[in-house]
């Protein structure tokens, strides 16, 4: 057996053809629509309202812009065609954990499950909230205490929702992620149709783009496309998983390029570069301007509906990486809990809502979410290499779908990843250090898990299929 592979493989493989019995394992009701909408719903956010912002600032032309935003588009899609193969060779509840531990053990697989527990995912979900609340109060005022009791109200609302079943989550992911693709598309053929044509797509004197700021406006692109990732988590319930994993991660992140860049063609026609430099909301801006008061008013309601799709994406994803965790007994056993009746990971779905409420009232998310970009690319790079790996060390696994461009795809990846880590650990150290050191917590939490745990939820089943009655 190579170093890579699971310990646990054998128990796992045995325990399947025991008596038909399988460990910890969730029904198989998402399709590919289902799938898509994941996609596009996690990936669409505010950021396409914002981030042209900070991107005309750092690359001033309007072929730069469109430039900056295509590499990122491409980027993305390459993180995506690697996590269809994965995917598709390992179609299990956990996706990015699940790779990480076929890879490279057990190890690897709990540092980034703990790091998305304590840290990453849950610090998301928290700031996710809270920007809900800040846009809701340009509609209607609220008080700190209302803003916080609005956040925890929709934090409750989609723990609700997500818990009673995996469809109705998915009915819920399917609406906004219409509703959100339909405001965008309204707004961009507005701004085509009405917005004339903006006199200068240059900011006088500023032809020269240094390499420098290219990667700023990079970064910015890179985290408005994020989320892709998040799909894998319920690879475990998509139906036909070696093929509606791979459709869903490429026509949903080429469906979300192919808007980012509409979007972007459109204000470069409402606006000129400069304006669009000197807009720190130009999303509402350019929908003000050829919509009137109601423009900025549609402009609203789109981001709140778009941060509502992220957010319950992440209900309806991310506790499954916990419970994928709890299952081989590296985290606490009721949170591989499967509920009798709705056939979802309450447990693990509850927790979340609890320790990302935790994060929302004593407000510690606003630091975590700046120190957890740091660990959620270093773990990116690990699961692109995962291809690599998994390649030379299990070869014996059926492919479906093998990534196109392969191995210069993946390599180009991690260059990227490696820069934007090293990037960062030198223009933001405190962060990156921070972030760093938040994975290197598990460590103990690792060791103490291994002495103390129970057996992995597979190991136990078998032993009871197992037991002489």
């Amino acid at each position: 057996m190579s170093a890579g592979r699971d310990s646990n493989a054998p128990a796992r493989s045995a325990l399947q053809d025991a008596a038909g019995v399988r460990p910890a394992e969730l029904a198989r009701r998402l399709s590919l629509g289902d799938s898509i909408a994941i996609v596009v719903g996690v990936m669409i956010g505010g950021g396409i309202f914002l981030i042209p912002n900070l991107v005309a600032r750092s690359v001033p032309s309007m072929p730069a812009i469109m430039g900056v935003w295509v590499v990122a588009g491409v980027i993305s899609l390459i993180g995506a065609l690697a996590c269809a193969e994965l995917g598709a060779a390992f179609p299990e509840t956990g996706g990015q954990y699940v790779f990480l531990r076929e890879a490279y053990g057990r190890f690897a697989a709990f540092l980034c499950g703990w790091s998305f527990f304590t840290v990453a995912r849950s610090a998301q979900v928290a700031w996710l909230s809270v920007v809900f609340s800040i846009y809701a109060s340009y509609l209607a005022p609220l008080t700190p205490a209302g803003s916080k009791v609005l956040s925890l109200a929709v934090l409750a609302l989609f723990t609700w929702a997500n818990y009673r079943g995996v469809k109705l989550g998915a009915i819920i992911q399917n609406s906004f992620t219409l509703a959100k693709v339909a405001g965008l598309l309204i707004i961009v053929g507005a701004a085509l149709l009405l917005g004339g044509h903006a006199s200068r797509h240059t900011i006088p004197g500023t032809s020269a783009i240094s390499l420098s700021s290219f990667g700023v406006a990079l970064t910015a692109c890179l985290l408005a496309y994020d989320g892709w990732v998040q799909l894998t988590f319920v690879a475990g319930e998509i139906s036909n998983p070696k093929r509606n994993v791979m459709g869903a991660l490429t026509f949903g992140t080429l469906g979300v390029a192919a808007i980012y860049l509409v979007a972007n063609l459109a204000y470069m026609t409402v606006f000129s570069i400069s304006e669009i430099a000197a807009s720190e909301h130009v999303g509402a801006d350019a929908a003000a301007r050829v919509l009137g008061p109601a423009g900025g008013t549609l402009v609203s309601l789109v981001i709140l509906i778009s941060i509502l799709g992220t957010l319950n994406g992440c209900f309806l994803t991310i506790p499954r990486v916990y419970f994928a965790q709890a299952a081989d007994g590296l985290f606490f056993q009721k949170f591989a809990d499967v509920h009798p009746r709705y056939g979802t990971p309450g447990f693990a779905i509850v927790a979340q809502f609890v320790w990302a409420a935790v994060l929302l009232l004593t407000g510690s998310y606003e630091s975590l979410i700046d120190y957890s970009l740091f660990g959620i690319w270093v773990f990116y790079g690990l699961m692109i290499a995962a291809v690599m790996v998994l390649r030379r060390t299990r070869p014996e696994v059926p492919r479906p779908y093998r990534m196109w461009g392969y191995p210069a795809t993946p390599i180009l990846f991690l260059i990227i990843t490696v820069w934007f880590v090293c990037n960062m650990l030198v223009t933001r150290p405190g962060p990156a250090f921070a972030g760093l050191g938040l994975i290197v917590t598990g460590v103990p939490a690792y060791l103490l898990w291994r002495r103390y745990a129970s057996k992995p939820l597979g190991q136990q089943r078998l032993a009871e299929v197992q037991r002489p009655s």
